[in-house]
């Protein structure tokens, strides 16, 4: 890896950009072909993009029947125990409603309510991340959906086992073998197979996340997401095979994944990137991850971790590791991060896979504005309000005055032929 001086770091910040004009006008053809011709465009897509002669476009119960046979029975434990974690803290963390009312009359506040239909969208391209079905499902299902829909890309008409196995064990109502910017359509707008959906969740590649981008406001929609992360802070207490280790565990995701190292050691900063080569040279996905570091990763030496948290709060990191000895020290001076991961034994894939914090993140800096996928992305606030006479009469002159200050007459008369009645 290119070991870097902060100066030199700057060229880390930059990041690819989704406004690709050729790809949006791909995408844009194929969302309208959707939404015109429904199954039978996704059929024709599903032949053009992944291969697949589709008879069925929803997954049958003889399907997940075989899924469950085919799966190793020790890999679906582990499913199981992971999505008794993820949802337990879904629940843990969903949003509540809140009333209140004071002793003239005036009840304000809101409650929760949650959408209808979610859409999950998995990816299923160069890896079977069926981890992104309990990450996407769950936090709908702890949010109160009813109805919980999968969409992902099969392979020769395939699904991979564990993909279907983990549906079926965090509910979801259906598994459409539909991938890519049609996939999208097909839960924005419905076919015939396919239910319309309230909001859509879930990571995916350029082509999903323009469309995404362009159905929203037709749909409500998590995040943007792009090309996977990794910021790691690290002192001289971290162990340098467990710095490269994580480094190369989200390089291996796509050549245009992110891995970058903070550090104020040099002697850290060596040992890292002999370890990173040796690693990496054992890897089945090394052409991947060397690609990925080489593109856009780097080492990058600081004065102390004060400057590191600074400038890690710059690239706003969908994943960051402090691998520092005082880690709660530094986490005051953290800002922006899809995630924090503390001290020399939390590395990125428990939260991956098992620790209960969802793994849909926010990515290409969108972490300074953007949370991770939750409860509340599937739940509305709707304000509640509830005057008493007594309230109205206080409350109403002014309601009066400041409605027809912005000329509008009739929202003061609203008021006004009220409080006449109350006199």
């Amino acid at each position: 890896m290119n070991i870097l001086s902060l100066k030199q770091a700057e060229m880390l910040l930059t990041r690819g950009s989704f406004e690709e004009e050729t790809l949006e006008k791909t995408v844009r053809t194929i969302i309208e072909d959707v939404r015109n011709c429904g199954d039978e465009a996704l059929k024709r897509y599903a032949k053009q993009f992944d291969n697949t002669n589709l008879d069925e476009i929803a997954v049958t119960e003889e399907e997940f029947d075989a899924a469950y046979r085919e799966a190793n029975p020790a890999v679906v434990e582990s499913i199981r125990l992971a999505v008794k974690n993820i949802y337990e803290y879904h629940l843990r963390a969903r949003k509540q409603g809140d009333l209140n009312t004071d002793g003239v009359g005036r009840t304000t506040g809101f409650v929760v309510r949650p959408v209808n239909r979610a859409g999950i969208y998995v990816p299923g391209g160069t890896a079977p991340l069926f981890s992104s079905v309990c990450m996407g499902v769950l936090p709908a299902k702890a949010a109160g959906v009813k109805e919980i829909y999968v969409t992902t890309p099969a392979r020769d008409g395939k699904i991979n086992p564990l993909t279907l196995v983990a549906a079926k064990e965090c509910g979801a109502k259906a598994v459409f073998r539909v991938g890519g910017a049609q996939a999208i359509a097909a839960l924005a707008y419905g076919t015939e197979s396919v239910p319309k959906v309230d909001v859509i969740a879930g990571p995916g590649n350029i082509f999903v996340t323009l469309a995404k981008k362009q159905v929203y406001g037709q749909v409500g929609i998590d995040m943007l997401a792009g090309p996977s992360e990794i910021l790691i802070i690290a002192d001289q207490t971290a162990n340098p095979k467990y710095v490269a280790a994580d480094l190369l565990s989200q390089a291996e995701h796509d050549v245009r994944a992110r891995a970058i190292l903070l550090t104020d050691c040099k002697e850290l900063a060596g040992a890292v990137d002999e370890e990173v080569s040796r690693q990496l040279a054992l890897l089945p996905r090394s052409r991947i991850a060397g690609e990925s570091l080489r593109q856009n990763g780097g080492i990058v030496l600081v004065n102390h971790l004060d400057e590191a948290a600074a400038f890690s709060n710059r690239v706003a990191p969908e994943h960051l590791e402090l691998a520092i000895e005082h880690p709660d020290l530094l986490l005051p001076k953290i800002e922006n991060a899809g995630a924090v991961f503390m001290g020399h034994f939390t590395p990125e894939p428990v939260g991956d896979y098992f620790a209960g914090p969802d793994h849909i993140l926010p990515t290409g800096g969108t972490a300074k504005f953007c949370s991770v996928l939750n409860a509340d992305i599937f739940l509305r606030k709707m304000s509640v309000i509830s005057y008493s006479q007594d309230a109205l009469r206080q409350d109403g002159a002014h309601v009066v005055r400041l409605a027809t200050s912005e000329q509008l007459d009739a929202h003061a008369n609203a008021v006004r032929i009220r409080m006449e009645d109350l006199k």
